[in-house]
């Protein structure tokens, strides 16, 4: 039997915002600003998206997503938890600093694949995801341009 992937990933972006302006970027609706296609859909409605036990959902790349906020501490950290059905499942945080610059951003993902065929993507998106952070560094850059 295939067992299935667990990959674990972290890395950080300088984003050139002041600390509250830069978190506000990584709630499930300031992501709207710079992530193409990024359109969560909130199914008991919302009033704050940063309120821990908040669902929504997503759509990318023909896959439906799931996302629970599992915490939250304004301006400073959020964490998500994320399932995809049959493919993968996991978490993700977002934490933020003030930094000289702005803002310091650490990502960091923890995903499992549910199935094997779930396991190459998941390793290729682990030896990807500086480049991945990057292309989100870009992004950015030019939405809050």
């Amino acid at each position: 039997m295939t067992t299935c992937t667990r990959v674990k990933v972290s890395g950080s972006i300088e984003v050139a915002l002041a600390l509250r302006q830069a978190f506000f970027l990584f709630t499930p609706n300031g992501e709207r600003t710079w992530a193409e296609h990024w359109t969560p859909v909130f199914p008991s409605g919302m009033t704050d998206d940063t309120e821990p036990g908040l669902v929504f959902e997503t759509e990318h790349s023909g896959r439906h997503s799931i996302w629970t906020i599992v915490r939250c501490e304004p301006a400073s950290s959020i964490g998500y938890s994320t399932t995809t059905p049959g493919h993968r499942a996991g978490t993700v945080t977002v934490s933020c600093q003030a930094s000289n610059g702005g803002t310091t951003v650490t990502v960091s993902y923890d995903l499992t694949a549910l199935v094997p065929e779930a396991n190459a993507e998941l390793s290729h998106f682990e030896a990807h995801f500086f480049e991945f952070l990057d292309n989100w560094r870009h992004s950015i850059a030019r939405a809050i341009g």
